[in-house]
């Protein structure tokens, strides 16, 4: 039986306090008031629906070695509606960036906010038909919002990550049900930055209370299950209580709603159902039976049961770390400067052409994307990048280096820098020499950090991020940077 093996998620360390953006614009839209509860997830400057889905992925595939504990994975389906590349395939970045192999299947899946859950349905349907042993699916969100809008306060930034396979399922997939339906609660043309939403009361009246109950039953019926054999309902709903309602109306305990989050990390759009799904299965015991409904442009509903496997799954960082590891952030004009929603005055410094060099891009793949170097098969020594000639003095072999990752290897600060000269959209531009236990060394960007809070000797792990973007050509650079462990 095909079902879920493993699980990860990420979310930004800042979160914004609503009171903070409520309070800046107040002078503009009074009624934010009402909604300055709690705070939402922020991702930095240096963070996108790809980055978060890397994240979310190492979560989800723990390994030692990126090169040879993943070599299982043969599929990735990558789920968003904020992908950064238009005609790129975004899933081969996030495959690159955790060192997949290269022949595998990628997709992506956008365009709606049930593309998370439409991707695991894909991935379940590629594992069930042999087109795939094992499937990877991630989704990142980060979602713009106009300034003194409902959105700014509900959106939040977030990934979410599970595997599919036959073998050690901690979830089988029970029962599916998908319904499609042009029925457009929001929209974002081709050429627009934000969303476009229509009336909350119609939405609610006639699109969340009428296509999810439906959907729901549909489900119900073709399964031969009841509401009374649901423990985790998950419903991502931007109306209180609504979700509630709508369970007591298919005959489930509103007590089985899961908490949607909202207080703490904020609606993260196509890939909230995944992040919710993480929450539940960290909680879950073996027999409990999770419904998943996403709406939009119809619903996707998915019934899975808990295994005896899922006491055996070793623990990872998930969405209960990910929320404990938080700072609390309260500056709304430093959200704005991340989001790109206002324009700063960069200086001359900023003045320089960031092109990227396609061909090297490609060529060096395996070091840029994924912090690919090399260690020596003689002594032992590791170093980055790779080259021919072992680096230890007292070894020096030629042709002597295997790849080695140092994605997941725990580096330490040997020495460091933060530099106001140079320009940063999180000044001062932090960086230094970063060490590493089997040897090798990295000039990199050091990020997640205020000032003050980086020394010699302090540890660090390291994290795919936005390293340029290119603004004159639509292009973003990505390489490793090093954030507090």
């Amino acid at each position: 039986m095909v079902g879920i093996t493993g699980y990860g998620a990420y979310v930004p360390r800042a979160r914004l306090q609503r009171k903070a953006i409520a309070e800046a614009n107040a002078w503009f839209a009074p009624s934010l008031r009402g909604a300055a509860k709690g705070e939402r997830a922020m991702a930095n400057w240096d963070e996108d629906a790809v980055t978060m889905a890397v994240e979310a992925g190492r979560d989800c595939l723990p390994a030692a070695d990126p090169l040879t504990d993943r070599a299982h994975v043969d599929a990735i389906y990558f789920a968003s509606t904020t992908m950064p590349f238009s005609d790129r395939q975004n899933a081969g970045i996030v495959a690159g960036a955790l060192n997949l192999r290269d022949d595998l299947s990628a997709l992506d899946i956008a365009s709606s906010q049930r593309c998370g859950t439409s991707a695991i349905l894909a991935a379940f349907d590629a594992v069930k038909s042999g087109r795939a042993k094992n499937a990877l699916v991630v989704a990142g969100e980060k979602r713009k919002a106009r300034a003194a809008s409902p959105q700014e306060m509900a959106y939040g930034d977030a990934g979410g990550a599970v595997t599919l396979g036959r073998e050690g399922a901690i979830a089988n997939l029970l029962a599916n049900h998908s319904v499609t339906v042009d029925f457009v609660d929001h929209f974002r043309g081709e050429s627009e930055e934000f969303d476009y939403g229509w009336e909350e009361r119609w939405i609610r009246d006639e699109g969340y209370s009428k296509i999810v109950p439906a959907a729901i039953r549909a489900l119900f019926d073709k399964a031969g299950v009841s509401g009374a054999e649901i423990a985790h309902l998950i419903l991502p709903c931007p109306f209180a209580k609504l979700d509630q309602q709508l369970a007591k109306r298919c005959d489930i305990d509103p007590a089985k709603v899961r908490d949607n989050l909202a207080g703490t990390l904020g609606d993260s759009g196509a890939a909230h159902s995944l992040v919710m799904l993480v929450h539940a299965l960290e909680q879950a015991k073996p027999g409990d039976r999770i419904l998943v409904a996403q709406f939009g442009q119809g619903c996707d509903v998915l019934l899975f049961e808990v295994t005896p496997e899922i006491e055996k799954l070793p623990t990872r960082r998930g969405v209960t770390g990910s929320l404990a590891r938080r700072k609390e952030e309260t500056n709304y004009l430093k959200f704005l400067a991340f989001n790109g929603l206002i324009e700063l005055e960069k200086g001359m410094r900023a003045e320089i052409d960031k092109r990227t060099a396609l061909s090297v891009l490609y060529r060096k793949s395996d070091m840029l994307t994924g912090l690919v170097g090399g260690k020596c098969r003689v002594c032992g020594t590791a170093q980055f990048p790779r080259a021919r000639i072992c680096v230890n003095p007292n070894c020096k072999a030629v042709d002597s280096q295997d790849p080695y990752s140092f994605a997941e290897a725990e580096g330490t600060v040997l020495s460091w820098s933060a530099d106001f000269l140079t320009f940063s959209m999180n000044p001062p531009n932090h960086y230094g020499m970063i060490t590493f236990a089997e040897g090798g060394r990295l000039m990199a960007d050091i990020t997640d950090v205020e000032q003050g809070q980086i020394d010699s000797g302090t540890k660090v792990r390291m994290a795919f991020r936005i390293k340029d973007f290119d603004d004159r050509r639509g292009f973003r650079r990505y390489f490793w940077k090093a954030v507090p462990a």
